[in-house]
This record gives C-alpha cells, structure tokens and sequence, in this order.
C-alpha cells in the first residue's frame, strides 16, 4: 500500500485556491494557462484508481462531487467509479457521489489499516496529518508558473523534514508535472 498525494501547486509553493472558488486576491491560477493543461490523467493516477481508493477532505470532496459525477470519458468514469473515503466531522450524507462513504473513526489508523494504494487529491488538512504522521510515500505536482505570494503552501514552514528523490519530470503545455517518492531510509 502507498499514500500518494496529487497536488496542482505554484512555483511559490501555494496550493490553496486553485480555481478561484474561495475569492482569495491570487486564486484561480489553475485556469490562467487553459484548461486542456489540466485535462485527462495526466498525473497518471488512472491505474491506481482502478484498485485503490481516493481520500478526501469534506471540502474537496464537496467540490468534486459538484463536477466529477456530470463528466464523460475514460478518466471521470475512473474517477466516477473508484471508492471514496471522505474524512469529515460534519459531513452525514455522500450520495452526491457514488462509491463514496464516510471515513470511520481516526484518519490516520484508518489510513494503515488500508490494504489498497490511498490516493489523496486536494484536501491540504487530510495531507498535512498524513505528513505529520510521515505516511506519504509518493507526491505528484503539477506546478504552474506563476508566483502568488500568499496562500497555503503545501509544505509549510514548520511542517516535518522528508527526504524526497525525484522519479521524473516532464513538461506538459506550461506547466511541469514532478514526481517525488520518498527517498530510502
């Protein structure tokens, strides 16, 4: 089993706001480059999907029930398809959104009790627990070029040291799509 957390990120690091939703003064940098960037599996995340499961936030999750279940093609029928966990303190009902269901208890043991790869987009406190707890095996970014200033980074400054190497890198339209696995110990 592996956590892998997929992140669209600035160059400064800034993950939060990402299509403007919050009205944040950089938000909605996400779209600026166009949306064909952003389109399809290329986070390559589609054979994980197939047989592991996506975790989310409540937030995160909200927003993508919004839009995933009205999406056609290969990739939304993955995303439509695969079993979501959605971690939440006040969220009762998740039939907005099928195959999803509410994380029981810890999101930490729950996470180690999972026998499936994790699969964690968005979500920045799902993420940061997950980090803190140092359960992420696998970071995939896809960084846009622009600097935002402010905003929540995925990696703060007082968050956890981790050893990271980088797998692969490749340009994708303007934006460059890493991938960083945790470095042996």
């Amino acid at each position: 089993m592996s956590v892998i957390v997929i992140a669209f990120t600035t160059l400064d690091g800034v993950v939060s706001d990402p299509d403007g939703s919050a009205g944040t003064p950089g938000g909605g940098w996400l779209f600026r480059f166009g949306r064909e960037e952003i389109d399809g599996d290329k986070f390559g995340i589609g054979s994980t999907l197939v047989q592991g499961i996506l975790l989310q936030g409540r937030g995160t999750w909200q927003e993508f029930a919004k839009l995933w279940p009205h999406r056609e093609g290969p990739f939304a029928a993955q995303m439509n398809a695969v079993p979501k966990l959605v971690a939440t303190r006040t969220l009762t009902d998740t039939s907005a959104w099928a195959n999803s269901r509410l994380l029981d208890g810890d999101l930490v043991d729950a996470v180690k009790r999972e026998t499936r790869d994790v699969v964690v987009m968005g979500s920045l406190g799902v993420v940061r627990q997950l980090m803190a707890e140092d359960l992420v095996d696998e970071y995939r970014l896809m960084t846009f070029p622009t600097v935002v200033g402010a905003g929540r980074r995925l990696f703060p400054a007082d968050g956890p040291h981790a050893d990271l190497e980088c797998v692969s890198a490749e340009q994708a339209g303007a934006l460059v799509l890493t991938r960083y696995r945790r470095a042996a110990r």
